[in-house]
């Protein structure tokens, strides 16, 4: 399975996404031209590839009516970006404002329905509008929340505004023309300390970025001010298929995407695109140690275990207490029957206590191909995945040929291979 992993150690802004994903591209000036033909006025996409501690990454430049927006905490960390106020420092929390068009520097600002129509005026294909609306939609919510006001009187500054479509737009045509299967997200690093917004300074993370990231494994760090930003934390919650740790991955590409602002430490996303097993699923092993059952009891056992929908169930011989030899029972099942399992166990064995550890299992995909022999069909069994590919005769079927034609099993695979 195509698999992305965005490790978010460093926290996550739009512009940091965008180049990150950017960096996976063969070709990034494809993304580039796309870009700038979209429509959105005023607005002039670019990327350079820079080098932080003698690691070279992508850094994302988005200019709108010929100016670079900055960003401004109280530390002067983070990636507090574009979706926020310009750096006249109207808000770094949210850019939330009610009411007014134009504030006393005379800019104007754009409701989330002003945002979502000049979303669907650009030239990008539905499914990437759908999406960009779709995270546009959890930050208007989270404005709101934050600030106590309907959605519909959320308006967000015009200069940033351009500037977050840009990178959440970014997001979505990237993720389209990269075609991940499967999206998951290290547990993200908010920051610390405070933010500076037009309303005060509020702690790290701001309002909107803590509603955003509801459900969400993160943590604050050492790094003082704001890492994740509200634009970087909906892009995150929206896509993300999955939060935790890396999985077992075939790492094909590895990409970085730089922020703005210097540290004592490479301040990027990381992302890893590449393959997975095929399958995975989470499995409770569930595991108990018995001496005071017969073999037939230990059986009848595992066969009621095995037919109420088990995957495996086995035995393993022990020591157990004063030296008495006994039978450690292993049962995996997935976690939707984890209950039913441990009811049997108990009814069905003598143990007082079982054991519970729950594992990732991964699988490969298969298929069963049929062929034609001198001796009559054979169904092979072929899996594959993860760069493997494993073939297997079924057991039913060159047992059945052997005895009619009084063969050991090893003499008729030989046969076969060779007729093959």
């Amino acid at each position: 399975m195509r698999t992305l992993y965005l490790e978010c150690d460093m926290g996550a802004a739009g512009d940091m996404l965008t180049a990150a994903l950017l960096s996976l591209l063969p070709e990034p000036k494809v993304f580039l031209d796309q870009m700038n033909a979209i429509g959105l006025d005023g607005v002039s996409v670019s990327a350079e590839t820079v080098s932080q501690f003698g690691i070279s990454g992508m850094q994302m430049r988005i200019m709108v009516n010929g100016a670079e927006e900055e960003s401004h905490d109280v530390h002067e960390h983070g990636d507090c970006e574009h979706h926020h106020a310009s750096h006249h420092e109207h808000d770094h929390c949210g850019h939330h404002h009610t009411h007014h068009h134009e504030d006393r520097h005379g800019h104007s600002h754009a409701s989330i329905q002003d945002v979502l129509s000049i979303i669907q005026m650009l030239d990008i294909s539905d499914t990437v509008k759908r999406h960009a609306c779709a995270v546009y939609q959890l930050l208007a919510e989270a404005e709101s929340h934050a600030h106590g006001v309907p959605v519909s009187e959320i308006h967000f500054h015009e200069v940033g505004t351009m500037d977050a479509i840009a990178d959440i737009v970014g997001v979505c045509l990237l993720l389209d023309m990269l075609q991940p299967e499967r999206i998951v997200v290290s547990p993200i690093s908010v920051g610390s300390g405070s933010v500076r917004c037009a309303h005060g300074i509020l702690p790290v993370p701001a309002p909107a970025t803590a509603y955003i990231l509801r459900g969400v494994p993160i943590r604050r760090g050492s790094v003082e001010g704001e890492l994740c930003t509200p634009t970087g934390a909906a892009l995150l919650k929206y896509f993300a298929d999955e939060f935790g740790e890396m999985p077992l991955l075939q790492t094909e590409q590895i990409g970085y995407g730089f922020g703005k602002k210097s540290f004592d430490r490479l301040n990027c996303v990381r992302v890893f695109l590449g393959e997975t097993p095929a399958k995975s699923m989470q499995i409770a092993e569930l595991i108990c140690n018995v001496d005071d059952m017969t073999g037939e009891e230990l059986g009848f056992a595992q066969e009621v275990l095995r037919n109420a929908g088990a995957r495996e169930v086995f035995t393993v011989p022990v020591m157990m207490k004063k030296n008495r030899p006994g039978v450690m029972l292993v049962c995996l099942c997935v976690a939707e029957q984890e209950a039913e399992m441990i009811r049997l166990i108990f009814r069905h064995t003598s143990t007082i206590g079982i054991r519970k550890h729950l594992c990732e299992r991964y699988t490969l995909e298969y298929q069963i191909d049929q062929r034609n022999t001198e001796y009559g069909k054979i169904r092979t069994k072929i899996a594959s995945g993860f760069g493997v590919i494993k073939t297997k005769t079924e057991y039913e079927d060159i047992a059945e040929i052997a005895r009619a034609h009084d063969l050991t099993l090893r003499e008729l695979r030989e046969k076969i291979n060779t007729e093959a």
